[in-house]
């Protein structure tokens, strides 16, 4: 998907500042050739996932003819980077090549197979992803930014629309199967009774600090006039396309390999998501393999708490006693609050830098909630689910706010955008198999930090590790073997305790985001290689602070750089990129 793979590109780390030899020639040039491009990659995808520091102004450029553009670009790119001898290069900067050259073959995957033609799945789409830049304005600039925006959605939604169109003519659009209701987004915009019922008008009810009271009313009547004129009917234009012409077109079939070019199409987006060219079928192996051994430790808990009955007998009471369950959505938003401060008690423990950035706990807005995920974290925001609070146990929260927020996606966004000893491709990138292997190891984590009190907590974090390694084994199976949305619900509740209701909204992700459920279980896997690997290679000189700044310092990276890294931290002796206060 272009709006996914584009995502992806988006979060990152340095080393600490050394003396550093001079630049050779080659150095010179692989530089200058990235911040070109990295300069115009920020001009073409302006927009709310890739504002840093505001709300942006306007929309991305989506038109066929920039997607060519695009395309053009990013080939030409591609080409005068292979001709720079990469033995010429300084040490570091081979690092940065590595890391870059996969960015850009990422993006040329996705123009060449056409992504922007599917610009939306199960879990989010074009629509809803804009609608989270009118969140979190704290300048007056920012009120001005999103009226502008607002202004641009006609535009960005014609644009949107003209390429589904061409996906849809053949055959590359989503499965009719995962996107009943998805349109509910777009209704409560394009059915709003007035402008002052959308969530576009929400930021306009309340101000910051120092706009006076002449401004606000001037900008909520602008905002009013803007919503009411361009805003609604351009959310109701979409809404007829789709459900006229492109829902009733959605195609049959769920695997990935029934697309256009498919079976190249899911090993591109394996590359992409896992940054490892593995097949599907080892991939599956891997899963299957690590579902059994996390199974068997999931029985050890069991017999831990007495409990008498089977595994089933077992999910059932997780999924329906009362004592796991909130009765509020801020009794939900306040356990986590909780729980990201306990982290606090620990942390330097466990790290050696902490960063300066802090994040925000909010709602998942109510628009998308029935279809989102539990939680998601980005740097300055962790995101939980309220919706069907019955759906979302207590026992699994610590590993969820783990993962999304401290030491997990916000903690290492932060050191990211933080270091400034990288170039701002590595600060600001996001490689999901780094990313969410780094979350899901912190999940995993938690139990050195004594981050859980009881033994249903770690059988949350356990039933946490097996919806990653269950993904290995769904997400292969519907786009390469041929499973159905039922065979994959009754794996993922079989051997999990997910709820019902969470099982079903993550089977459609997978279903509709071939190859990102792969780079979770993937990633963690890695990098707990890689600790094991530097914990036997340097004994009593091994500093868990180190190596875990040593990982954070590299940002997100591809997981062969992960393992280069570490070879040089064994032959430094366990020297972490960061100084180490005790």
């Amino acid at each position: 998907m272009r709006r996914a793979l584009a995502t992806m590109m988006t979060v990152a780390i340095g080393l600490a500042a050394t003396a550093l030899p001079a630049a050779t020639p080659a150095d010179t040039a692989f530089d200058a050739l990235a911040a070109k491009e990295w300069a115009w990659r920020q001009d073409t995808f302006q927009s709310a996932e890739y504002a840093r520091g505001g709300t942006p102004a306007h929309l991305p450029d989506e038109s066929l003819a920039n997607q060519k553009t695009r395309l053009d670009y990013w080939t030409d790119v591609l080409a005068k980077l292979d001709a720079i001898p990469q033995a010429d290069l300084s040490p570091d900067k081979r690092e940065d090549f590595l890391v870059y050259r996969q960015q850009i073959t990422t993006l040329v995957d996705a123009q060449r197979f056409r992504d922007y033609e599917k610009p939306l799945n199960s879990d989010s789409a074009f629509w809803s992803d804009i609608a989270f830049a009118a969140q979190n304005l704290k300048r007056e600039k920012d009120y001005v930014n999103l009226i502008s925006l607002m202004r641009d959605i006609p535009r960005y939604f014609d644009q949107q629309i003209a390429n589904m169109k061409l996906g849809s003519k053949r055959g590359f659009t989503p499965p009719a199967a995962i996107m009943g209701g998805r349109d509910r987004g777009i209704a409560s915009v394009a059915e709003a009774k007035s402008p002052q019922d959308t969530n576009w008008y929400a930021p306009f009810k309340s101000f910051p600090a120092g706009i006076s009271p002449e401004r606000q009313a001037a900008l909520r009547a602008e905002a009013v006039d803007v919503i009411g004129k361009q805003v609604i009917p351009a959310y109701a234009k979409l809404l007829a396309y789709w459900r006229s012409d492109y829902a009733p077109h959605l195609r049959k079939g769920l695997a990935a390999e029934g697309l256009p070019d498919g079976k190249a199409y899911y090993r591109a987006q394996i590359r992409a998501y896992t940054t490892l060219d593995k097949s599907p079928e080892d991939i599956h192996a891997i899963g299957l393999a690590e579902v059994a051994k996390i199974r068997a430790q999931m029985a050890d808990i069991m017999k831990e708490v007495k409990f008498e009955g089977d595994f089933p007998a077992f999910l059932h009471f997780l999924r329906t006693d009362p004592q796991f369950y909130v009765k509020t959505p801020q009794a939900l938003l306040d356990r986590a609050a909780w729980t990201a401060k306990r982290f606090d008690a620990v942390a330097s423990r466990w790290f050696g830098r902490n960063p300066r950035g802090r994040f925000a706990i909010i709602p998942v807005p109510d628009d998308i909630a029935p279809f989102y995920t539990a939680g998601r974290g980005g740097q300055d925001t962790y995101l939980v689910n309220t919706y069907n609070l019955p759906s979302r146990p207590l026992f699994q929260l610590t590993a969820l706010t783990l993962h999304e927020s401290a030491p997990g996606h916000s903690w290492q966004g932060s050191l990211a955008a933080e270091n400034e000893d990288r170039p701002d491709y590595r600060r600001h990138t996001y490689i999901s198999a780094y990313g969410e292997g780094w979350a899901l190891y912190c999940e995993k984590l938690g139990v050195e930090m004594g981050m859980y009190d009881t033994p249903y907590e770690r059988f949350g974090m356990l039933s946490y590790q097996m919806w990653r390694a269950a993904r290995l084994v769904i997400d292969t199976g519907v786009h390469a073997k041929g499973w159905t949305r039922e065979q994959s619900v009754a794996f993922l509740h079989d051997n999990s305790a997910l709820s019902d209701h969470e099982i079903g909204t993550e089977v459609d992700r997978y279903i509709g985001w071939p190859g990102q459920a792969l780079s979770y279980y993937l990633g963690e896997l890695q990098i707990e290689a890689e600790r094991a690997r530097a914990e036997k290679a340097l004994g009593a000189k091994f500093d868990i602070r180190a190596f875990h700044d040593m990982i954070l310092s590299l940002g997100s990276v591809p997981l062969p750089v992960v393992t280069q890294r570490t070879d040089r931290f064994i032959a430094e002796g366990g020297k972490g990129p960061w100084k180490i206060e005790d």
